[in-house]
């Protein structure tokens, strides 16, 4: 149907009808844009209370980063006669089983201690405990096989126990890499609580970056 010709009377009240309905799509594009930037503008819009607690809780990591990094030195320390025994090669003697045992304990209950911190922390705190229960288990398997009789099934126990020794060092190597990322991003530099330096199983080395730095 062809459009009549002329110019309708209704015309103006139609344009300003049209402007009108553009002029308030116009207005709520602006202000969706001016929201969206706010929101997407970190801490444009945030009030000072949300502000504060982020700081809060990046100081309260801080402190857990350098708690945890304490802890995990100490734990090295005690765990090394535990270490060098499982793979020395040589039968230990009850006497020092018994003592691995109460280090393994020991340990084992430090690390079953929960503490709620941001997620880098906690997934290394996390790994933290599964290598010690994984290390404690090696000695038990350990205790195992000198109840054995000497032979095939006694060999058998014992190398069940290295490999669990391997493991529990290459799950405290992934943990102490993640604590070194952690301390570096803290402003405490480089921080390697390793086990051992070798890649014996698979294990993550330090990065021969100096401590501190």
């Amino acid at each position: 149907m062809s459009r009549k010709t002329g110019k309708p009377v209704s015309q103006p009240a139609a344009d300003r009808r049209v402007l009108s309905i553009v002029g308030v799509i116009a207005v709520a594009v602006a202000l969706g844009v001016g929201a969206g930037l706010l929101v997407a503008s970190p801490g444009s819009s945030e009030p000072p209370a949300v502000a504060a607690l982020r700081a809060e809780e990046a100081k309260r990591d801080v402190t857990q980063i350098t708690e945890l990094t304490k802890m995990t030195r100490n734990t090295k320390a005690v765990l090394q006669p535990v270490l060098t025994g499982l793979s020395s090669g040589t039968t230990a003697t009850a006497d020092q089983v018994t003592a691995w045992k109460a280090v393994m304990a020991q340990e084992t209950q430090r690390y079953a201690v929960t503490v709620s911190g941001m997620t880098g922390t906690n997934v290394a705190r996390g790994a933290f405990r599964n290598a010690v229960e994984m290390l404690s288990s090696a000695v038990d398997t350990y205790a195992l096989a000198l109840s054995a009789p000497a032979g095939t099934q006694q060999q058998a126990a014992l190398e069940l126990a290295a490999r669990q020794r391997k493991l529990a060092v290459s799950t405290w190597s992934v943990a102490a890499t993640q604590l070194d990322q952690l301390n570096n991003d803290a402003g405490n530099g480089h921080q390697h609580v390793y086990l051992t330096d070798s890649a014996e199983g698979g294990a993550m080395t330090p990065d021969g970056t100096p401590e501190g730095k």
